[in-house]
């Protein structure tokens, strides 16, 4: 793992030289993947590298457990609230369409979860214009083949260094890269609404998506859910459909 901590560290210098900027960014949510790359990120940039706190009615564990990530890896940081801006901006857009008779209760939670994600990457890329970085991604490779990502919002990045890698994969490089054992041995939450777990909202476990992609046998209801969620969501991996003349 050592071996392959080095590799990405390798590539992340490659990145910043490529597209002559500075450093790197990434949000630091307090969950292990943003962990990961925080501390990814501090190995191959020590003195232009950027964590980026963005709580938004978050829970005090997921602050918290982002402090202490910053504190694990020594990156610099920036803590910007976006509760009060999404409140008035989510408010408008309801209000609007309840004045319309247009507002679809049944969406409203996904829509705000939604909003929160692409916030934060709108704040992302905002500092990240500022200081000449790159935003990098947290995506591993069985929320990328899932699709759990928020299109353009966690998903709306330059770079992805751990997109190769199981959940169980960069648990193991967290372990070896030093990030706090309550952030390793966490829930899965993109702390999106009071009480949310990834895999509560999936319907599946980290472990039977693991399992799947490396060609394992797991039982059919999971590989159901699984395939089901890879098909809906091709769409985050493609990118925008473009009209062509020929």
């Amino acid at each position: 793992m050592e071996e392959i901590i080095d590799k990405i560290v390798h590539w992340l210098r490659d990145q910043v030289e490529e597209a002559k900027v500075n450093g790197l960014l990434v949000g630091v949510s307090g969950g292990l993947d943003s962990a990961v790359v925080a501390h990814l990120i501090k190995r191959a940039v020590p003195d232009q590298s950027l964590g980026a706190i963005m709580p938004l009615d978050s829970s005090p564990d997921s602050v918290k457990h982002a402090e202490k990530v910053i504190e694990s890896c020594g990156i610099d940081r920036i803590t910007i609230d976006l509760a009060e801006t999404h409140s008035v901006m989510y408010g408008q857009i309801r209000e609007q369409l309840k004045q319309k008779n247009e507002w679809n209760e049944k969406n409203d939670q996904l829509a705000n979860a939604n909003l929160r994600a692409r916030l934060r990457m709108s704040t992302s890329y905002a500092l990240a214009t500022n200081y000449n970085y790159l935003v990098v991604g947290t995506d591993n490779a069985s929320e990328w083949y899932t699709g759990y990502f928020t299109k353009y919002g966690d998903g709306g990045v330059d770079i992805l260094p751990i997109i190769e890698f199981t959940k169980e994969e960069v648990r193991e490089m967290a372990r070896v890269l030093g990030v706090p054992d309550e952030v390793i041995n966490k829930k899965p939450s993109a702390d999106l609404w009071e009480g949310q777990t990834d895999e509560a909202e999936m319907g599946t476990s980290y472990d039977k998506i693991d399992a799947f992609l490396k060609g394992k046998e797991i039982p059919e209801h999971d590989k159901r859910i699984i395939e089901n969620m890879h098909k809906r969501t091709e769409h985050k991996r493609k990118g925008a459909k473009q009209f062509r003349l020929s």
